[in-house]
């Protein structure tokens, strides 16, 4: 167990919270409230890592991110808050990701003139038929992703750039998936509306586009950490030790034990080595998966409560980081991967996240992103097999040449998406009015907390605004409101979310037939 050492708080009887987890969300709100006065403990189950899915991996002096993340926020208070964490540790970055379909790659976003030159004059002939017929013939009343999206591109399309990736990340058919997750996730795109905006002139798309914001998808750059995003997490558990907190890794919490009459929390942790640790705290903040949360809590939860945690499902995912020659490698941050031959869903150029990620310029780090479920083949297989199959695939895929692989390594990631089907919302309902009537002091943040497909800055408002709710002693924020395109705005001392539906796939819902 690695654990740094508390420093004594001043106030006479400081609020004692112990926060799950040293990812994004609980880092947050533990600086904060280290910050306010209060005596802070963060238990991480990871031995050597802080920050959760955003830290950063190390394999022989080379150093990768899990997934890719990009510090980008409409948030300019979390914008300040990195600033304040990391300094001149932020880099700006040049943003490149393309789409690799049919030995070529694609601009993303989608540009209608790249995409239909590269497709050549008879697919791009056939794909624009496609189009005219889905406008002229309509599928009426689209239910699933497939059918709104051929409506709105064509068939054709549709199955080019859109339906073989979506089922890589998902594990779902398009066809299982609801239109209505479509239509917020691929809102005001249109193939007439990118031919008619590529034929535009300049001079009138400036115009257009001056005193307006980019939207999120069409930055040209991003901040990132030097040494990834792992040393921005590094950088806030020292920061709340600093403050006062204590953050101990290698401690799996096993048991959360609730005194109805003094309304304390007892939380019991186990390191790797045995060692066992309680401390005693008048709030709990979780950014743990909900099921495991639910198995440690006693008294135990009602079988219905604990029957709603257990079905929540999640996505995982596996990274093959691939150590290359860097020889005509592509410039891309990240490359998605149309292609149904290969399993490899995304790759990753780690140098072009950042140069200081790569020790040797001659070599290139590439992250090779396979999607699977806990369990599977993917998941199941040996790290040398792994390796072998991303070599493999990089060379049918024609990114890189035999023989320019010279190492590589594997981490996988459990947990990594939550998965949103047709019940989870009634099982998440279930699960929260269950903590607040009888577990108060209990508090939910961050993705897997909140079975929440949120982003790094999302994650870190959930802690924020916690902090913000235990310090005042109430609810001043609604937390659950905090998602993808939240946008936060300073009204008088408080702050004001404009909200909008994280964009995650849906099982459709079939009707009852019954009914």
């Amino acid at each position: 167990m690695t654990e740094n050492t508390r420093h004594s708080n001043s106030a006479p009887n400081p609020t004692r919270v112990v926060c799950i987890g040293a990812g994004p969300a609980c880092l947050t709100a533990a600086r904060r409230l280290a910050a306010a006065g209060a005596e802070v403990t963060v238990l991480e189950r990871d031995p050597t890592h802080v920050g959760g899915i955003s830290r950063t991996e190390h394999y022989k002096g080379f150093r990768f991110d899990v997934g890719g993340h990009r510090f980008f926020s409409k948030s300019s208070e979390i914008e300040a808050l990195w600033d304040e964490i990391l300094g001149d540790q932020l880099i700006t970055r040049p943003r490149k990701s393309r789409i690799f379909y049919n030995g070529k790659l694609f601009d993303y976003p989608l540009r209608a003139v790249d995409a239909l030159t590269k497709l050549g004059f008879f697919e791009s002939f056939l794909c624009v038929m496609s189009y005219v017929k889905a406008r002229a013939f309509p599928i009426r009343d689209p239910q699933t992703f497939e059918e709104w999206v051929t409506n709105e591109f064509g068939h054709r399309l549709y199955s080019i750039f859109f339906e073989t990736y979506t089922e890589k990340v998902w594990g779902m058919k398009c066809r299982e998936i609801s239109a209505d997750w479509a239509a917020q996730r691929i809102k005001g795109l249109s193939l007439g509306g990118a031919i008619r905006s590529a034929i535009k002139p300049k001079w009138m798309t400036r115009l257009e586009r001056r005193g307006k914001t980019k939207a999120k998808t069409l930055i040209e750059s991003f901040r990132y950490p030097k040494l990834g995003p792992g040393q921005m997490w590094e950088a806030a558990a020292e920061q709340v030790c600093e403050f006062g907190g204590t953050v101990a890794l290698g401690m799996d919490v096993d048991r959360l034990s609730f005194d109805a009459a003094s309304a304390e929390w007892t939380v019991s942790a186990t390191g790797a080595d045995g060692e066992h640790l309680e401390v005693q705290c008048d709030h709990v903040i979780s950014s743990a998966a909900i099921p495991e949360l639910a198995d440690a809590i006693e008294p135990a939860p009602p079988e219905p409560v604990l029957g709603a945690a257990h079905a929540l499902r999640y996505r995982d995912f596996l990274t093959v980081a691939l150590i290359v020659r860097d020889v005509d490698c592509f410039d891309d941050n990240w490359i998605y991967i149309h292609d149904s031959s290969v399993k490899v869903g995304r790759i990753q150029n780690f140098k072009s996240w950042s140069p200081h990620l790569v020790p040797d310029p001659e070599l290139n780090c590439l992250g090779l992103e396979y999607f699977c479920f806990s369990g599977d083949g993917l998941w199941e297989a040996a790290d040398d097999a792994l390796i072998r199959l991303a070599d493999e695939e990089l060379i049918q895929l024609g990114l890189v040449t035999a023989g320019h692989v010279v190492d590589g390594t594997v981490i996988r990631q459990p947990r990594a998406y939550p998965v949103y089907d047709e019940n989870y919302e009634d099982r998440i309902s279930l699960f929260r009015e269950w903590l607040e009537r009888d577990r108060p002091g209990l508090h939910l943040i961050g993705r897997n907390g909140m079975h929440k497909y949120n982003n790094q800055d999302h994650a870190m408002m959930t802690g924020l605004l916690t902090a913000e709710n235990i310090i005042a002693g109430k609810s001043l924020y609604d937390v659950w409101a905090v998602n993808q395109d939240a946008e936060y705005h300073e009204a008088g001392e408080d702050r004001v979310l404009a909200m909008s539906e994280r964009l995650v796939p849906r099982h459709v819902e079939h009707e009852d037939p019954s009914k």
